[in-house]
């Protein structure tokens, strides 16, 4: 950020009186704050690297140690195992030199000290690598799990800090699991839908044939972690509209709207997440732990802000900048920069509030063809690619197009209004459209998210996949609300609380000169974004009836409870299953994204069949479904650990491409449709509001589009003891679909499942 300063910091010119120089003060105030942000951060991140390199031991622990050495020798007793008697072998004496001695006492300490640096960061590896505890029911635990509870406890609760991207270190990567067991796993989850005889022959040939060569010639690269590739191959490659297709969006408090007023909610939301940004860059962030204990990767978080996907003709990257003081926002067709920090300071949301308000009430048109032109990011990404790379090299087009693309986030202020209402069932669907595509030029879906705010106050988020997965959003969208709820607030006129103390610097507009040939590209790829929005048929909708109180008395994972129900749902809908995503994360490992969790299991299958039979007794169908259950447990567990087969399988379609070894069984895997996608949206993450005292507090989750042109997208969320959140997506292309059918089906499914639980456990 220095350097673009620096270009209007200064600027001369030649007259006949001679060479003329001037000096922006402003500039130059905005170059050296740029440069003392920039540096800070810097010190911040060496020191926790410097931390990193010992972790989880602290730098005063030497000096104690160096005390201890010094005393022991002092009692002429020796700790250092015979080190400080032989130092002559390293330091030669001299007569009457203490510093001879005292330095033999420092190495031997220090010696010392690193041995058990290193001994406890093993110790901390090799018990973060102790899996076994997943796969135990809660309190039955065994003894070498509670072996490993205590001597774990003992050392994190003695050494660990908290803090996020320390305990990075200590998470390793996993494993490649065996190659016949890989073979065997994907067997047994395809056969119900495969009906070759000599399937399962071909398909243990393959892998071994495929494998065998592969893992021979370098097993490093096979790391299922090297999330670089994950993002280069499943997103970056890809070369249609990342709209719909890979973006997902994120909706607000389902009951609560804090204030009516636009720019006085766009203004606390910018604050709050500058907010979090500024945490995360001191890296303060608490890392998240299953069950309180063993921590989750924190790399994803590295990129939330100042990234942007940039458009390639053959694939796509993702730029990350170090720093940025300001955001880009969108109104009425305008692209505004506007500035967010002033002497380094980050500016009060009240100071926010005068800037936004100064953008609504801009009545200036748009450049030609601006309104539209973030139509780019929502179309094909080749032509968006040639276009970037036509008209956007230069002059005020690529200026204000860097502006875009390196901004922390960016703001819309929308012109629509969304009011959540149990009247209007309808109310949900269309908030969630609003989020999902928008107007398909009022988003620039190319950055990393979109804060979105209503006319009405309501807000929502349009997010890009590559960078990361849906829960590192969802927990910068908590951390965002809860510091606007505890710590903002608003006055009784729905106003941000507090007054300016400083003037804060005019939004800029950014100006374009886009020629006829690019507003020509700009409309192609409108009309192709159109099409698509136009397609999807989106169906949110909250289930009210019960929630994850009810399941859990029935003793069953909330998680397990709905797959079971889509099951039988989709059953009713087509009449077949189909194959069937659901997301698990992976990030018990260094790196870890996701891993697929086939839940369309033959226990699944068996259970859901068994509701449509009328000669199975609901004692039969709920011996079946506990079945199901506890298969679906341990397959979700297993993708968690490490154990699934999806990526293990991309991971050698990467090399086969990486070896130029054509494999059609590993493209005929990766190209078989998932008709049934699913994905669960964490909830409370960062604990930082408690629902019992604030029952208002829910989100309404997020959803994203179908992933088969035949098939379903579902997003649900448990939101509370009694409240379910499902977002169904779909094609109204396809004969096959309908979403409205669909969400009716779940809920009825449901239902269906209560009755047979309470049935069995309720009144037996």
């Amino acid at each position: 950020m220095a350097e673009a300063h620096a270009a209007v910091a200064f600027s001369f010119s030649v007259t006949q009186e001679g060479l003329n120089v001037q000096i922006s003060h402003e500039a130059m105030q905005a170059v050296y704050f740029s440069g003392v942000r920039s540096w800070r951060k810097r010190l911040t991140r060496f020191r926790n690297r410097v931390l990193s390199g010992v972790f989880p031991v602290k730098y005063t622990s030497l000096v104690g140690l160096t005390a201890i050495v010094l005393l022991a020798s002092f009692l002429s007793y020796d700790i250092t195992w015979g080190f400080k008697n032989n130092r002559t072998n390293i330091i030669p004496p001299r007569k009457g030199d203490s510093k001879t001695r005292n330095t033999s006492y420092l190495v031997s300490s220090t010696l010392l000290w690193l041995l058990a640096v290193l001994v406890i960061r093993y110790l901390l590896k090799l018990l973060l690598c102790y899996q076994g505890w997943m796969f135990e029911p809660r309190g039955k635990m065994s003894l070498k799990t509670k072996l490993w509870a205590v001597s774990y406890l003992q050392l994190l609760c003695y050494f660990t800090q908290n803090v996020m991207f320390l305990l990075v270190c200590l998470i390793t990567k996993t494993n490649i699991i065996k190659v016949e067991g890989l073979g065997i796993k994907y067997y047994k989850e395809l056969k119900r839908f495969i009906y070759e005889k000599s399937y399962e022959k071909n398909v243990l040939r393959s892998l071994h044939f495929t494998s065998n060569k592969l893992l021979i010639t370098n097993p490093d690269f096979i790391s299922i972690h090297s999330s670089n590739r994950w993002e280069q191959y499943v997103y970056l490659a890809g070369r249609g509209p990342i709209m719909v297709n890979s973006n997902y969006y994120g909706m607000d408090l389902l009951y609560h709207n804090p204030t009516p007023v636009q720019a006085s909610r766009a203004a606390n939301i910018v604050h709050a997440m500058f907010a979090f940004r500024s945490t995360l860059d001191k890296e303060l962030i608490k890392p998240i732990k299953v069950n309180g204990v063993v921590p989750l990767c924190s790399a994803q978080y590295e990129r939330v802000f100042n990234s942007c996907r940039t458009p390639g003709v053959e694939a796509d990257r993702i730029c990350h900048w170090s720093d940025c003081r300001h955001i880009a926002v969108y109104h009425q067709g305008r692209w505004f920069k506007m500035t967010c920090y002033k002497n380094g300071v980050l500016l009060e949301p009240s100071e926010m509030e005068i800037q936004i308000e100064s953008i609504l009430n801009d009545t200036s048109p748009p450049c030609e063809g601006e309104e539209h032109l973030a139509a780019l990011t929502a179309g094909e990404r080749i032509p968006w690619a040639k276009a970037r790379n036509t008209y956007f090299v230069d002059g005020v087009n690529k200026k204000s197009l860097h502006a875009i693309e390196k901004a922390a986030f960016i703001l819309v202020l929308d012109d629509e209004e969304h009011v959540v209402s149990d009247e209007d069932s309808a109310s949900l669907s269309k908030y969630g459209r609003s989020l999902l595509h928008g107007k398909c030029y009022n988003r620039w879906f190319d950055k990393t998210f979109n804060c979105i705010v209503f006319k009405n106050g309501r807000w929502g988020i349009n997010a890009e996949h590559s960078w990361a997965d849906a829960p590192i959003m969802s927990y910068v969208v908590e951390e965002a609300l809860g510091f606007e709820y505890q710590s903002l607030g608003y006055t009784q006129d729905g106003r941000v609380k507090g007054r300016p103390t400083v003037q804060p610097i005019t939004p800029h507009r950014l100006q374009w000169q886009l020629t006829p040939e690019c507003q020509e590209v700009i409309e192609t790829s409108l009309s192709v974004a159109n099409n698509l929005a136009d397609d999807v048929h989106l169906n949110v909708s909250a289930f009210k009836h019960f929630g994850k109180g009810l399941v859990k008395k029935f003793k069953m994972s909330p998680d397990a409870f709905i797959q079971a129900a889509l099951q039988i749902a989709h059953l009713r809908d087509k009449g077949r299953f189909s194959l069937t995503y659901e997301a698990s994360m992976t990030r018990l490992f260094r790196e870890g994204r996701t891993e697929t969790v086939r839940s369309c299991t033959s226990e699944m299958c068996a259970f859901a069949k068994s509701m449509e039979d009328d000669s199975f007794t609901n004692k039969d169908r709920y011996a079946l479904l506990k079945k199901a259950v506890d298969r679906h447990i341990n397959g979700y567990k297993e993708a968690m650990t490490g154990q699934g087969i999806d990526r293990h399988i991309f991971c050698l379609y990467v090399v086969s491409k990486y070896l130029k070894l054509e494999s059609p069984f590993l493209q005929k895997v990766l190209q078989e449709p998932w008709r049934l996608s699913t994905s669960q949206t964490p909830h409370q993450q960062a604990m930082n509001v408690d629902l019992n005292k604030h029952p208002n507090f829910l989100s309404g989750g997020g959803g994203f589009g179908p992933v088969a042109d035949d098939g379903y997208g579902v997003s649900y969320i448990i939101c509370h003891e009694n409240l379910i959140m499902f977002h169904v997506s779909s094609k109204y292309s396809s004969s096959e679909t309908d979403s409205d059918r669909f969400a009716g089906n779940i809920e009825k499914a449901m239902l269906d499942l209560r009755n047979l639980c309470e049935s069995i456990i309720l009144y037996s």
